[in-house]
C-alpha cells in the first residue's frame, strides 16, 4: 500500500504544477509507444541486417552514409519547427499528430527487406526505408520533449514529469525486448517483418492519446526566425548546449553493447532468451530509481548525481570485463549492481536539454527551442547508427573472423549448426562490455565542465517568463556565468 500511495503521490499535482494527471498519463504514454519503436531499430536491427547476410561493414556504410540527410534533415526541421505557423495556433501537437501516423508505417517498411534479393537490392532498401524512418522520428522527437517547456513552466514539475515517463519508456522498451525476442529466439522462429507489425500496432494505440490530451499553456515571448546561419551561430553561443551533446556524443556513440544484446546471449550464453532473465532482473532497480530520482536530484543538483553515478558505471563495466563471461551467475550480480548507476544516467539523459534552452534564451532573448530540441534528436539518431556502425564494422574486419550466415531467425540460425571462433566471441565480448565503458569515461570528463545549476536554471525561467527582473534575476543566482547583464 505504501509504494501505490507513493506512486499515487508522483501522479498527483505538486504545489504549482500547471499540468493535470490525465495529460501527463499521455505524455507517458507517448513514450512508451515511441520507444517501443527506438527500441526495435536500437536492439533489433543489426541482428536484422546480419540475419539477411549483408556484408556487415556495408550495411555499417550505408547507415552512416544516412546520417548525411540526418544532418541536413534535423537542421532543416529545427528551423522550419521555429518559422511555420499552423492556424490552430499550436507549435508542437501538429507535429506529434503527423508523426504518429507515420513512424510506424516506416519501421515496418524498413523490416520487410525482401529475403531472396540481390544484396545490392537489400542495401538500396534499407536505405530508402531507414531514411524514411529517420525523417518520420525527427518530426516527433523535437515536438514532444520540446512540448514539455509549453506544458510548465516550474523546474520541479518538469523534473519529475522527465522521472516519471522514464518509467514509461521502460515499459516501451521491455514490451519490445521481450516481445521481439522470444518470437525471433530459437524457440519461436518468427520474422523481423511480423515482430515489426504486431510492435507497431500497439506502440500506434500507446501515442495517439498524446495527440489529443496534452496541452500548450506557456508561449515565449520573443520568437525568431533561424537561418542556418543563425542557427549555428546561436549553438556555438549556447555553451552548455554544447559541452553536455558533446559528452552526450562520447557516452553514446561508444555504447555499441546494446545492437549486439541478442548476439552476446546466443553465442557466449548460449541463447538468444538469456537476455530476458538478465533484463527481469535489473528491472526491479531501475523502476525504483525512476520513483526515487526525482525526490533526489530535488535534494542533489543532477548533473553532479549524474557524474557520480557515470563513474560507478564505467568501474563495474570494466571489472565485469575483466572477469569475463564463463561465470553466469557472476556476470548476473554485476550486472544488476551496474544497472543501478546506469539507471541514473539514463533517467537523467535528456533532463538537461529544457535547461540549456532556459539558458539560451536567458542568455540571448530569443526562443530557440526548435534549434534546441533538433540538436537532441540529431545527437540521438547520429549515435544510435554510429554505435551500431562501429560494431558492424568491427565484427566485418576480417582479422575478427566473423561469419555471416543468412537466416530469418535463432531458429533457423541453430539449426545451421554455424558457430564462431573463440577470437571473434572475445572481440563480441569487448564491443558489449569495453567499449561503452570508455565511452562512459569521456563523458565524465566532459561534464566536469558543466556547471550550469538547477537552482539557477529555475530562476531563469522565472525571469524569461516575466515573474521577475534580469537584474533580480542576476542578484539570484549562484553564479553570473557567461551572461551579460
Amino acid at each position: 500500500m505504501k509504494i501505490i500511495s507513493k506512486v499515487k503521490g508522483v501522479f498527483a499535482n505538486g504545489e504549482g504544477w500547471s499540468t493535470e494527471p490525465v495529460e501527463r498519463l499521455s505524455y507517458y504514454s507517448y513514450f512508451a509507444g515511441q520507444n517501443m519503436i527506438y527500441t526495435l531499430f536500437n536492439v533489433c536491427l543489426t541482428t536484422y541486417l546480419l540475419f539477411l547476410g549483408i556484408d556487415p561493414i556495408k550495411s555499417a556504410t550505408v547507415m552512416l552514409i544516412v546520417k548525411v540527410w540526418d544532418a541536413v534533415n534535423d537542421t532543416l526541421f529545427g528551423v522550419i519547427f521555429d518559422y511555420i505557423k499552423f492556424k490552430s495556433g499550436k507549435k508542437y501537437l501538429p507535429w506529434i499528430r503527423i508523426s504518429t501516423i507515420l513512424i510506424p508505417i516506416a519501421t515496418v517498411l524498413t523490416f520487410v527487406i525482401p529475403s531472396d534479393s540481390s544484396q545490392t537490392v537489400k542495401l538500396g532498401w534499407f536505405a530508402i526505408a531507414y531514411i524514411l524512418w529517420d525523417t518520420a522520428y525527427t518530426l516527433c522527437d523535437v515536438p514532444i520533449f520540446g512540448i514539455l517547456t509549453s506544458m510548465s513552466q516550474n523546474i520541479d514539475e518538469r523534473n519529475t514529469i522527465q522521472s516519471i515517463k522514464s518509467i514509461a519508456t521502460y515499459a516501451g522498451v521491455g514490451i519490445t525486448s521481450t516481445l521481439s525476442t522470444v518470437l525471433i529466439s530459437e524457440k519461436v522462429g518468427v520474422n523481423y517483418g511480423t515482430i515489426s507489425a504486431i510492435i507497431c500496432v500497439i506502440a500506434f494505440g500507446l501515442m495517439s492519446p498524446a495527440s489529443f490530451k496534452l496541452k500548450e499553456r506557456h508561449k515565449g515571448d520573443t520568437e525568431e526566425t533561424f537561418t542556418i546561419r543563425k542557427m549555428f551561430s546561436y549553438l556555438f553561443k549556447n555553451k552548455y548546449l554544447l559541452i553536455y551533446y558533446l559528452g552526450i556524443f562520447f557516452y553514446s556513440s561508444l555504447q555499441i553493447g546494446n545492437a549486439f544484446t541478442l548476439y552476446v546471449s546466443y553465442y557466449l550464453f548460449n541463447s538468444a532468451l538469456f537476455s530476458l532473465v538478465v533484463g527481469a532482473v535489473g528491472t526491479v532497480p531501475q523502476l525504483l530509481i525512476a520513483l526515487l530520482l526525482p525526490k533526489l536530484i530535488r535534494k542533489y543538483d543532477k548533473m553532479k548525481v549524474n557524474r557520480i553515478c557515470l563513474l560507478l558505471y564505467v568501474i563495474l563495466s570494466v571489472i565485469t570485463w575483466a572477469i569475463g563471461y564463463g561465470n553466469v551467475v557472476v556476470y548476473i550480480i554485476l550486472f544488476t549492481i551496474r544497472s543501478i548507476p546506469l539507471s541514473v544516467v539514463a533517467l537523467e539523459m535528456f533532463m538537461f536539454t529544457p535547461d540549456c534552452a532556459e539558458y539560451g534564451r536567458f542568455k540571448s532573448g530569443t526562443e530557440a527551442k526548435g534549434i534546441t530540441f533538433a540538436v537532441q534528436t540529431f545527437m540521438a539518431k547520429l549515435t544510435g547508427s554510429v554505435s551500431s556502425a562501429l560494431g558492424l564494422f568491427i565484427l566485418g574486419l576480417e582479422s575478427v573472423g566473423w561469419k555471416v550466415v543468412e537466416v530469418g531467425s535463432f531458429q533457423e540460425l541453430e539449426q545451421s549448426g554455424v558457430t564462431q571462433t573463440p577470437h571473434a566471441l572475445n572481440m563480441l565480448w569487448l564491443i558489449f562490455m569495453l567499449i561503452p565503458a570508455i565511452g562512459g569515461l569521456l563523458a565524465y570528463i566532459t561534464w566536469l565542465f558543466y556547471d550550469l545549476k538547477d537552482k539557477d536554471v529555475q530562476v531563469m525561467i522565472d525571469c524569461n517568463t516575466g515573474k521577475i527582473t534580469r537584474e533580480e534575476a542576476f542578484g539570484m543566482m549562484s553564479k553570473q556565468y557567461d551572461i551579460k547583464k
